[in-house]
Order: C-alpha cells, then structure tokens, then sequence
C-alpha cells in the first residue's frame, strides 16, 4: 500500500498548514527537490512563504503550481479521525488537505524525482511555485510571485495548477480555465420614516425592487465554446432599522459577476450603472474585481494532459471552466498555458476530506507523462 507518493503526502497533511501558516510544508519539499539540481528562491512576504523552484534554465518551461495552506479543519469531534493524523482507513487517506492540495504537491514531487532521475538531461526546465496564501487573501502568495518573476522577465510555457479538478474519478475533467469574478456593492438611497406616513419618505427597497429585477433577469452575453454565459446574482441584501414601523433610509445590495470571455468587466459595469440610471435611483456603487477569466484552447498543454490522463486512466477526460477562481488567474500573467489538472473534488473542505490511495500514484504518473510529453525530444 505505502509508496513514495502517499508517504509524503502523509507528511504534508501532518503539518497544520491552515492559511496563511506553511507549517514547515515547503522546508520539507525543498529538502527533496535541492538534491535534483532545483534551485531554491523562498519568497516571504508577510505571514505567507512562498517557494520558486527551478531545475534548469532553457526552455520550454513546465511549471506545476500549488499550495500548501489549507482551510480550518472544523469540529474535531465531527471528523472520524485527527483531521492532521494523515489516516489510512478502507482505501482512502483521510485529513485536512489529502484532496485540496497535499496530495497534488506529492505527485509533483514525485514525478520530478522519478522523471529527472529517467532523464537527467532533459529539455527544458522544471518549476515547482507554491504558496501558503491561497485559501486565504490570495494577496501574497502567487500573485506576489508572479509579480516578482514577471519584472525580471522571467516566463513559463505551461503551466499545470494542482487544483482537485476530477468529479467522479481522476482525471475525468481538466480545467482549462475559469471564469472572472466581478463584485459590486450597491447602495440605494431614500428618506427614511414612518410606515404609516409613506408620503413623508422614500422606501428604497421599493425603488430599488424593479431595477434590480431587470438587473437579474438581463442577459450579459452568450457566452461560447468553453465557457457558459455570464451570471450576475446577488449575494445579500440589507435594509431597515429592525423596527417593523420604520422605512429604511438606504437599502444595500453585494452582487456578483461570474463572467467568461465574452465580456469585458467595464461593459459590465456600464450596463450595470446603465440600467440604474434609468430607473432614476439615487445610489453609490463601489466595485471590486477579482479575477479576470482566463482560457487556455487545445493546444500542446492540454493535449499533453488529455493523452497522459488517458495513458494512465483510459479516460476521455472533459475540458471544463466552470466553478470558482484559483491561482491560475495571476500564473496566466506570465504564462500563455494554464490548465488545473488534480484529484477528485467531492470532499473538499469538508469534514472528513479524503482521497483513494490508488489515486495518489496515478495521479504522480499523469504528471510525469506530461513532463515525458512536453520536455523530451518528440
């Protein structure tokens, strides 16, 4: 049962990492990738390490990108077992992280080892660029790095994000890129008063109430081949004093945009300020963007990933951009090929959080096909 794979995934998941605390996760993996030849660079920013890696100094450049904070671990009384005990039981390997994103980490590592040990002089280079502020701010981990490498002109050609990307079984869906996220946080303003007075005050959730429907049923655009039309929702609401005799003097309304490539965030914005403008409110609107939505289309990455999938698995796995934002956002910056390629998601950030032990090594095999396919001569 044991192997290389799942023993350090093992030892990953025993250090408490949760976010922004790296626990010692990188201190570990630098002591395995220094002997390969990687070079070590650790970037501290804050509370949150960050670690460049780097084997070689030619290209193409193969990147593999992760973290190694996780999310709190919950009740410890509600898990089966220590949630940072790393437990083996019935197949599975269970604790905070096995599936979002330890076990990524391991088979990266692993797959180095067993690829450079195969092929010393292999083409190309070989990066490894984690971060402990991922499930966190995601202000100094990643994009910090990626800030830093982008002014020294330092560049990738593909790029893979460990992220647990698989539904049913692994490798059955790859990301190959995720929708934007674009948030505002409207608020309307009337006069407040007496229910029993409305003539004296201006119920703002009243005003609001047919702008707001046209804002959700618009339609943003068509989306295309790979990404779904762009949503807008809103995510809470809040208006009055609490008392059921007064009218509120301000309504305020968080909404969110997950949008594709279709669109662009200033036309949504416009369309937004558009439509509230027609209604005559009188409002303020401050926004925030996220993410930008990135895509990568076939190409030598994804077919690279699809072929080591299927040479490990027999699937045919499914591209896909639905879901959340990862760091793919801020890595696509400096690399032209992104694509979230990991375990199966169905426990992630639950209680309980495991993932199958024969997936561990399948998984370091799909990575070190993908090294074969990208980094040897054809």
């Amino acid at each position: 049962m044991s192997s290389a794979t799942l023993e350090l995934a093992q030892q990953l998941i025993r250090r408490r990492s949760v976010t922004p605390d790296d626990a010692g996760c990188q201190e570990i993996l630098g002591r395995r990738l220094e002997p390969l030849g990687f070079s070590l660079e650790n970037v501290r920013c804050g509370e949150v390490s960050n670690l460049w890696a780097r084997r070689g100094n030619a290209g193409p450049v193969l990147c593999f990108a992760g973290h190694t904070d996780v999310v709190p671990a919950g009740p410890r009384e509600q898990w089966l077992s220590d949630p940072f005990e790393a437990d083996l039981r019935e197949g599975k390997l269970y604790g905070r992280g096995a599936a979002d994103m330890k076990s990524s980490i391991a088979a990266f590592v692993c797959a180095a080892e067993e690829f450079v040990a195969a092929h010393p002089q292999h083409q190309g280079s070989i990066v490894l660029l984690l971060t402990s502020d991922e499930e966190g701010a995601a202000v100094d981990g990643t994009a910090r790095v990626v800030e830093k490498l982008k002014a020294r002109g330092e560049l990738l050609d593909y790029c893979i994000v460990g992220e647990p990307t698989s539904v049913d079984k692994l490798g059955d869906m790859i990301k190959n890129g995720r929708r934007g996220s674009l948030s505002g946080k409207l608020v309307i303003k009337g006069v407040q008063g007496h229910v029993a007075y409305p003539h004296l005050a201006k119920n703002p959730v009243h005003l609001a109430a047919p702008a707001l429907a046209e804002l959700a049923a618009a339609k943003w655009d068509n989306g295309n081949a790979y990404f779904p039309a762009t949503t807008w929702q809103i995510s809470n609401i809040h208006g009055g004093t609490g008392a059921t005799n007064v009218i509120p003097g301000s309504m305020e309304v968080q909404f969110n945009f997950r949008y594709s490539t279709a669109s662009k965030p200033e036309d949504l914005q416009s369309r937004v300020h558009a439509i509230l403008d027609r209604h005559g409110l009188d409002y303020a609107l401050d926004w925030l963007h996220a993410a930008a939505p990135f895509l990568t289309p076939e190409g030598e990455l994804v077919g690279a990933a699809r072929a080591a999938v299927h040479a490990v698995t027999g699937i045919e796995t499914a591209l896909s951009t639905t879901g959340g934002t990862s760091d793919g956002r801020f890595i696509i910056d400096i690399c032209p090929q992104v694509v979230e390629l990991g375990p199966v998601n169905a426990t992630i950030h639950q209680l309980n959080e495991h993932i199958e032990i024969d997936a561990l090594d399948a998984l370091k095999s799909i990575y070190r096909q993908v090294l074969e396919r990208l980094l040897l001569p054809a």
